[in-house]
């Protein structure tokens, strides 16, 4: 067999296991990172080991300050950097030991540089500047975009955010976030969302995975995450956290009220 016939083979193989995919979509198995240390310092940041699971259907926000890993982490989920220990798998395959073209089929990032186009779209934010298949989608109507959502069933199967409502007003916000919510639901896709919003976090996320200063805290529901003596000094600020009648949480500043 030649080698080119061997890579489709593999190639294949691979397609084939993601579209019956299990439904824990992404499992990172204490990954961590640390940027590369020079001969007159020590490495500038460290990301200290991780582990969670996400399963399709999933929202999963990943929470902290700034500084505190949120976009190392990302990229670790993307493939973009490969761990120093541990590993980061999507469908039972490793990222790291992915092909480009299967990696870039399986898993779409938008990162913060990205340019969010109005009237909000999401199937066009979420796929601009994507082209694994060799071609650009562009979409008319408000239809056509549903109807992009039905084809898109399949792929991808993780959706990769990193702050995607920095630059938004909060109906822009909160629509976004719905319409990402939307599209794990109705897709069965996982979508890892970077954020700062604690608020937004615990209204949209199932899971939430809290970092600071390159820790791992807490990974759980934002019930199980958001407690207040952690999140105050994570934050740095003097918070109180409400119960709502949903088994939501709700943040405010201590005294705001």
């Amino acid at each position: 067999m030649s080698a080119g016939a061997g890579n489709g083979a593999t190639l294949s193989s691979q397609a084939a296991a993601f579209v019956a995919g299990p439904r824990v979509r992404l499992k990172v198995e204490q990954a961590s990172y640390a940027y590369a240390a020079t001969d007159r310092s020590a490495p500038k940041f460290t990301l200290g080991p991780a582990s969670f699971e996400a399963e399709q259907r999933e929202l999963v926000a990943i929470l902290g300050p700034n500084a505190s890993g949120k976009s190392t982490l990302l990229k670790l989920l993307a493939g973009l950097l490969k761990p120093l220990s541990g590993r980061v798998e999507v469908d039972g395959f490793e990222v790291s030991g992915l092909d480009l073209r299967t990696r870039a089929q399986r898993i779409a990032l938008v990162q913060q540089e990205s340019e969010l186009l109005f009237p909000l779209r999401v199937w066009e934010y979420v796929l601009q500047g994507r082209y694994p298949y060799g071609r650009r989608l562009r979409f008319e109507s408000e239809e056509d975009c549903l109807l992009a959502g039905n084809a898109l069933a399949q792929q991808p199967a993780l959706l990769l955010l990193d702050e995607p409502t920095q630059h938004l007003d909060i109906g822009g916000k909160v629509e976004l976030l719905r319409r990402l919510r939307r599209l794990a639901d109705e897709n069965r896709y996982t979508v890892i969302v970077v954020t700062h919003e604690l608020n937004l976090a615990a209204e949209f996320s199932d899971r939430v995975v809290l970092l600071h200063k390159g820790k791992s805290l807490r990974i759980g529901t934002p019930a199980e995450v958001y407690e207040r003596d952690l999140l105050e000094e994570v934050f740095e600020a003097p918070l109180e956290v409400e119960l709502r009648t949903s088994g939501r949480p709700r943040v405010i500043l201590r005294g705001s009220h």
